[in-house]
């Protein structure tokens, strides 16, 4: 299939000009792809689907990464309880490495000249794309005309007018790019350091009949399995809480970090699931976990968030983390109590048969059952001993 090039479509503007740029200037088959990691509902892939082939493109594919990306991603994503710089549950950053994989294979399968892209020369995207499709692509082109010819979103509408294409494309005040992870939000507050995303701009609004309520999020083995007892799959207990909780308009923030290219940036995000899920699961292990396994996966989950980030899923040191991760989950099973209140959650407790606090040597700051004064009082004397060398030394650090 020489004449044919993959193109990862998404129904927008950048990637819609790529179509009738890549058949009329191009003279290319163009395949569209729509990689779907939980962002479209049925009418909007059919609306995708028809807006590609109206615009050129010999074949529209729908491809269902859902699945994959919850096993190969999402969960260990939640083991590791990675918030990158503290605040951002990685909703885009995750979700791009799948869509990427998929188009690839998808390129590779049908023998594809050529994959293209609508990522511009400024973002993390055209890295994620790029990498996974020099890595894995079966020595294919990869063509990125918005990049290659800095085109602003005016020119582009111009070309597709003056190749008789008049769809509406009057560009929203907000930005939204939703998927099984969370939602991004960008807009003109965030592309400033000062401020704020307006209560608008996010998609879920608070609902004015919501009340506070207490639910039960069951885990098992460190996967997110049930609400309030009843057992679900866990992709499907993702979305039901997020169903339940975006009335409360939970999950805002904004996130400020780093990007690949190396410039600072911003953007805001929704993920009331994701939070509630990192946040109670991270519970839960302090509960069940010892302090050094706690210690450990906070840096190896620190780190896998990263390079994540950094478009390095197909790092073999990632695979290596995965194990780690999953090991750790073990005794990571119970139910953890979280209130739900208008714009905030609050983490009330855990029930599990592997709660450490069930010891049978005594209980925090109350009584011991394990030791007797004596023997607390020479620990507390051995624990000293390095100190009290050192300064014996050098007793001019001492305040």
């Amino acid at each position: 299939m020489s004449n044919v090039v993959v193109l990862a479509y998404s129904g927008g503007l950048d990637t819609s000009y790529c179509i009738k740029y890549l058949t009329e200037e191009k003279n290319l088959e163009v395949h569209a792809v729509l990689v779907d990691t939980g962002g479209f509902n049925a009418e909007q892939i059919a609306e995708v689907r028809e807006k590609a082939l109206q615009l050129g493109a010999s074949k529209f594919e729908h491809i269902n990464a859902i699945e994959r990306y919850y096993r190969s991603c999402i969960r260990y994503l939640i083991y590791g309880n990675v918030l990158r710089n503290n605040t951002y549950p990685l909703s885009v950053s995750a979700e791009r490495m799948f869509q990427a994989l998929e188009i690839v294979q998808y390129a590779n399968e049908t023998g594809a000249k050529a994959i293209a892209h609508g990522s511009t020369g400024a973002g993390n995207d055209q890295v994620r794309f790029d990498l996974a499709f020099q890595v894995l692509g079966n020595d294919i082109e990869i063509i990125t005309p918005i990049r290659d010819m800095q085109l602003t979103r005016q020119e582009e509408v111009e070309y597709l007018e003056k190749h008789g294409v008049h769809l509406k494309w009057e560009k929203a005040q907000y930005s939204i790019n939703q998927g099984l992870w969370g939602t991004s939000v960008g807009g003109k507050e965030t592309l400033t350091s000062d401020k704020p995303l307006p209560d608008q701009a996010y998609p879920s609004q608070l609902r004015d009949d919501v009340r506070p309520q207490t639910l039960s999020l069951t885990f098992i083995k460190g996967e997110f399995v049930g609400i309030n007892g009843e057992e679900l799959a866990p992709i499907t207990a993702i979305q039901r809480l997020n169903e339940i909780t975006k009335a409360y308009a939970i999950g805002r923030d904004v996130h400020v970090g780093d990007t690949i290219v190396g410039i600072k940036g911003r953007v805001g995000f929704e993920a009331p699931a994701p939070l509630i899920i990192l946040k109670a699961h991270h519970l839960l292990e302090k509960h069940t976990l010892t302090k050094w396994q706690q210690y450990w996966k906070e840096q190896l989950g620190g780190w896998y968030g990263m390079l994540l980030h950094e478009g390095q899923y197909l790092e073999p040191v990632m695979r290596n983390i995965e194990v780690f991760l999953e090991d750790t989950q073990s005794a990571v099973s119970g139910d953890v109590f979280v209130r739900l209140a208008p714009y905030r959650f609050d983490l009330e407790g855990i029930s599990s048969p592997n709660d450490l606090m069930q010891s049978r040597f005594g209980s925090y700051g109350e009584e011991n059952k394990g030791w007797n004064a004596e023997e607390a009082k020479g620990f507390i004397k051995l624990l000293s001993t390095p100190l009290k060398n050192y300064y014996s030394i050098h007793k001019s650090d001492l305040l």
